[in-house]
C-alpha cells in the first residue's frame, strides 16, 4: 500500500515533533518523513497517516513517539569526526586538569555512540597513568535505537579503517567467526561512559554536579533560533566557570543572545 500526506497531516507531525523535541521540519522534509513512516504504518496496518498520528498522540506511555523519533531523526557519525575539537581537547584542556585528574563529560546528542568513544579514547591516550584518573563521560539522545547501539559498543570493522592501526589494537577488539568483519570497544573504554535517553528541550537535565565540557554538535542545525538560543543557555548553567562546550563546524551560535566566550572555531567557553 501506497501512503500520501495530506497538508493537514504533515502540519500536525511537524507540530508535534517541534514540540517535543525542538527538530523543526521545513517542507523539503515532507517525502522523508512519508518515506520513514510508511513503513512503520504498514506494520500496524493503518490506512491513514492521520490514523498513525491519532495514535502517537492518544497515547499515554510515549513509546510509540519514541519510535516515531527514532525513524525520523538522522544519526550520522563517525569515529574522531571533526579531529580538531579532540586535538583541543588534548592539548588545551587536559593539561589544565592534571592537579585533579578528573574529568565530567556530557556528549549530549551521541547517536551510535563514536563520538563518546572517541573521547574516552582521547582522555586515555593523552594522559599519563590514566586508571588514576576519574573520567566520566554521560553520553545521551533522544534515539533508544541508537543508544541501545552505542552501549553494545559493536561496529563494523570499515568503521575503523581510516584510523591508526595501533589506535584500533589498543581501543578495540576484532571479531572472529560469526563475528568476523565486525569490532567491538573494549571494556576499559564501555566503563568510561554511561549512557541515558534525554530529550534537549526538557527545562532541566538529570545531571548533578558541574561539567568541565558538554558536546553538542551536528544538532543545532536542526532548531529554529530561539530553541538554539535556550538550549545554549540551559547549557551554560550546567558548566562550571571556565567549562567548554563544542558545536559542530556548520553551526555558529554567536549571533545568539548567549553568555559563551569564542575561544576557538566551534568552541566557546564559560566565563570563570
Amino acid at each position: 500500500m501506497e501512503y500520501d500526506i495530506s497538508p493537514k497531516e504533515f502540519e500536525q507531525f511537524r507540530a508535534l515533533i517541534y514540540q517535543e523535541c525542538g527538530i523543526s521540519l521545513n517542507d523539503s522534509k515532507k517525502t522523508l518523513l512519508v518515506s520513514r513512516l510508511s513503513k512503520r504504518l504498514r506494520m500496524l496496518e493503518l490506512d491513514s497517516f492521520q490514523a498513525y498520528y491519532d495514535r502517537v498522540a492518544g497515547e499515554t506511555d510515549g513509546e510509540e513517539f519514541t519510535l516515531l523519533l527514532d525513524l525520523v531523526s538522522t544519526n550520522k557519525t563517525d569515529f574522531f569526526r571533526e579531529p580538531k575539537h579532540f586535538d583541543f581537547l588534548r592539548e588545551q584542556i587536559l593539561p589544565t586538569l592534571q592537579s585533579t585528574r578528573r574529568v565530567r563529560i556530557w556528549s549530549s546528542a551521541s547517536s551510535s555512540g563514536e563520538e563518546p568513544y572517541t573521547i574516552a579514547m582521547t582522555l586515555r591516550d593523552s594522559v599519563p597513568d590514566p586508571e588514576r584518573w576519574d573520567c566520566k563521560i554521560l553520553a545521551s539522545d533522544i534515539s533508544t535505537r541508537v543508544l541501545a547501539k552505542a552501549a553494545s559498543g559493536i561496529y563494523e570493522a570499515d568503521r575503523v579503517r581510516d584510523l591508526p592501526p595501533d589506535l584500533v589494537e589498543r581501543h578495540f577488539l576484532k571479531g572472529k567467526g560469526e563475528r568476523a568483519g565486525m569490532i567491538k570497544v573494549k571494556p576499559h573504554l564501555i566503563e568510561m561512559v554511561r549512557y541515558r535517553r534525554i530529550n534537549l528541550m526538557d527545562d532541566t537535565f538529570p545531571i548533578k554536579g558541574h561539567l568541565d565540557l558538554i558536546f553538542c554538535r551536528n544538532v543545532m542545525i536542526y532548531f529554529d533560533r530561539p530553541t538554539q538560543t535556550k538550549l545554549v543557555n540551559k547549557f551554560h548553567r550546567y558548566l562550571k566557570p571556565g567549562g567548554f562546550l563544542f558545536i559542530g563546524h556548520s553551526e555558529n551560535i554567536q549571533s545568539l543572545d548567549q553568555p559563551f566566550k569564542a575561544v576557538a572555531p566551534t568552541i566557546y567557553r564559560k566565563e570563570m
